[in-house]
C-alpha cells in the first residue's frame, strides 16, 4: 500500500512551505496530488520523487531537457 503524504508532511519532504503546496494547487498544480473527499489533500511520496528528478538541471540557462 502506497503510504499518503498530508500537505504539512509533503512540504517537509520537499523542504518547502506548505503555502507554496497551497498555491501550486490553487495554480494548476505541477505537483500531482490527490484529494480524498472534499477537503482532504494527499501527496504519493513517489510523486513528490518525480517531481524533484523533472526538476534537475545542469546549468541556470537549462530549460529542462532529457539528461540521460
Amino acid at each position: 500500500m502506497t503510504k499518503l503524504l498530508n500537505t504539512k508532511q509533503a512540504a517537509a519532504y520537499l523542504n518547502i512551505s506548505a503555502a507554496f503546496l497551497e498555491r501550486d494547487r490553487w495554480a494548476g498544480a505541477k505537483i500531482p496530488f490527490i484529494r480524498i473527499g472534499t477537503r482532504s489533500i494527499r501527496y504519493r511520496i513517489t510523486d513528490l520523487d518525480d517531481f524533484i528528478e523533472n526538476r534537475l538541471r545542469l546549468s541556470t540557462c537549462d530549460e529542462g531537457t532529457s539528461h540521460a
